[in-house]
């Protein structure tokens, strides 16, 4: 399988320790900042992107030479660094896509890194955002399977659509069958796995998947 694993220039405070992500082949994209996490962390670049306002003249000099290809952008353009990321993995035409560095800091940063996963999905590449406390990841209408991970107990489903029509959970502490949920529900926050597996379901609308911990 192919992965890519992209690094934005979120609070490094929230990043984990990128070398238990790194498989064997794996492509990692540097945006911005993130190219200097790649860097501090001993993981080799494949790309670095953006504009680099973010990091120092000597740093930039440092990623020139490390990183396999660089893409420089101005400062004033139409995509965000990390879109830049995003739509450069996309090329890649991977099985998975990991993002790193794209939550906490600016509350309008991390929403619009979040909707990028729209970006993913219509491309048919499953993509999840992990940083020190959550793996987030967006889902469409269908059947799905859940598997427990160590280390993030918490299963949240949030709304991102008007409605999300007809949601059921089995293998859930709470379990659910068939019900509704309107954008802003609160609902199904919090639930845990009672089994290795768990499944969800439903017909309409977008959800995200949360996995969460506390800190």
């Amino acid at each position: 399988m192919k992965h890519v694993a992209i690094v934005g220039g979120g609070p490094k405070r929230y990043i984990p320790d990128l070398t238990e992500y790194d498989k064997d082949n794996m492509i990692w994209i540097g945006a911005d900042q993130g190219a200097e996490v790649l860097l501090e962390q001993g993981i080799p670049i494949s790309l670095a992107v953006g504009d680099f306002d973010s990091v120092t003249e000597n740093r930039l000099e440092e990623i020139r030479n490390c990183a396999k290809h660089m893409d420089v952008h101005p400062e004033e353009k139409d995509d965000t660094d990390l879109e830049l990321a995003v739509k450069a993995a996309l090329k890649e035409k991977p099985d998975q896509i990991y993002l790193f560095g794209v939550t906490g800091g600016r509350i309008d940063h991390t929403l619009a890194n979040i909707h990028l996963l729209h970006q993913t999905e219509r491309a048919n590449v499953p993509a999840v955002i992990i940083d020190q406390q959550n793996q987030i990841e967006l889902t469409t209408p269908g059947n799905h399977r859940v598997k427990k991970v160590d280390g993030y107990p918490y299963i949240s489903f949030i709304p991102i659509s008007m409605t999300v029509k007809k949601l059921s959970l089995d293998g859930f502490y709470y379990p659910l069958n068939d019900r509704d949920l309107p954008l802003g529900s609160t609902l199904c926050m919090s639930n845990k796995l009672v089994k290795e597996y768990g499944t969800f379901s439903y017909d309409q609308g977008i959800l995200l998947l949360i996995r969460s911990r506390d800190s």
